[in-house]
């Protein structure tokens, strides 16, 4: 790996640590890898998890901040998995992700899944890519 190869951490200003031996993002050269986000508000720690819809925007803007602060866009964003504990969300979840794309959104699948991390209802991760 050449200098513009090496492994950078990207981290959110004040934002709680991460729940595990994880990094919140890691940029390689003209990639970048955002981990699951729940919707930690990054100031105070408190989970944002009684409201799909509050939920949903927090969560889109720690990646916003994620991917920003690497010092890439959100049209860079060319995949995202998104989780959730109950897929009768699903309407309302598209509506904010997608108010965060432009006219190419990013290729993504959507999971219902039974349990995540601090019974959290949502949790997306992406894949950003500089052109």
């Amino acid at each position: 790996m050449n200098d513009n190869q090496m492994k950078e951490f990207i981290v959110i200003p004040n934002a709680p640590a991460p729940l595990g031996p994880y990094s919140p993002a890691i940029r390689i050269g003209n990639q970048l890898f955002v981990s699951g986000q729940i919707p930690l508000d990054p100031s105070s720690g408190a989970l944002k998890n009684h409201d799909i819809a509050e939920a949903t925007t927090q969560v889109m803007e720690n990646i916003k901040s994620l991917i920003e602060a690497a010092e890439f866009g959100m049209d860079n964003v060319v995949k995202c998995s998104i989780f959730l504990k109950d897929l009768n969300h699903f309407g309302k979840v598209n509506e904010i992700y997608g108010s965060y794309f432009g006219a190419c959104p990013p290729a993504r699948e959507t999971i219902e899944i039974s349990r995540l991390p601090m019974d959290s209802i949502i949790e997306i991760s992406c894949i950003a890519i500089k052109h």
